[in-house]
């Protein structure tokens, strides 16, 4: 199955957990108020996620000027891919580290650490660059607002399902109190834990698809590999300081965690991620 049909189902598996979610708070008005409350979250991540990402990692525009090669390195990628050149951000830091954002490839952006500007080779620099603007060609950051923003209205949804039954519930006979209690107590507590797994695994998909892509656009899926390899060792023993919430944005997980961590890790194994990449080559 490829990743793009897994993540169609996982969309579909997440519009149907986020209308039950809805249904089980206030039945056919409960649904209604769920949908408008996701068309204008949806809205506000489709025009607004990436101002928010960027602000969020301090990131800062740099021009042609200020880093020749990095602009030089991207426009050149940007053209194998078939994309408009994507704004360039450097970020402060010394962990190694990148992501793209942006809502379509024409209003899209390519974020760097400064770590990373110096600890890669530049083929390994290439093929970093090459995997964000995968993500850019491959419409993955529209795709994961929405699962993000979906995600947290089912959460949301969950948490005011507490508070009506902190006041009595919906009202009715006694066997339709007990269905509604019994579809709320489902609601607060698996909803928002199904949302989470789901929102990883399409997370997990889009990146194995980046790779793939970003592979192809540089010409070098073992340099890609490579890099991969030493940004997860980096990011490991020094991990970076961002929102939780950004984290799935990244190449690889910036964030400290050990066995158990990683099974609710937006981010795919690193060992398997190089495995595919070398077998591309």
């Amino acid at each position: 199955m490829t990743s793009t049909i897994k993540t169609f189902i996982l969309m579909a598996a997440m519009t149907a957990l986020f209308l039950f979610a809805g249904q089980a708070l206030g039945g056919r008005q409960g649904m209604t108020f769920a949908l408008v409350m996701a068309l204008a979250m949806n809205f506000f991540a489709y025009w607004f996620s990436d101002r928010l990402a960027l602000a969020m990692s301090r990131a800062r525009e740099v021009s042609p000027a200020e880093a020749p090669g990095l602009h030089g390195m991207v426009e050149k990628l940007a053209h194998r891919a078939g994309l408009p050149k994507p704004g360039v951000y450097v970020m402060p830091g010394k962990t190694p580290n990148a992501f793209a954002t942006g809502r379509n490839p024409e209003h899209a952006a390519v974020a760097v650490t400064e770590g990373l500007l110096q600890l890669l080779q530049p083929d390994e620099l290439e093929g970093v660059i090459a995997h964000e603007l995968g993500h850019i060609k491959n419409r993955d950051i529209l795709i994961s607002s929405i699962a993000a923003v979906m995600a947290g209205a089912i959460s949301y949804l969950a948490t005011m399902a507490q508070w009506a039954m902190i006041f009595g519930g919906r009202g009715g006979d006694d066997n339709e109190r007990g269905g509604n209690l019994a579809a709320m107590l489902v609601m607060m507590i698996v909803a928002p834990l199904a949302a989470a797994i789901i929102q990883m695994a399409i997370s997990r998909s889009r990146e194995y698809l980046a790779d793939a892509t970003g592979a192809k656009v540089c010409g070098h899926p073992v340099s890609l590999a490579n890099a991969l390899q030493r940004l997860e060792e980096y990011n490991r023993r020094l991990p970076m300081r961002v929102n939780p919430a950004t984290a799935q944005m990244y190449i690889v997980n910036p964030l400290a965690g050990g066995t158990m961590a990683s099974l609710f890790s937006t981010h795919p194994p690193i060992g398997e991620r190089i495995k595919r990449l070398r077998a591309m080559a």
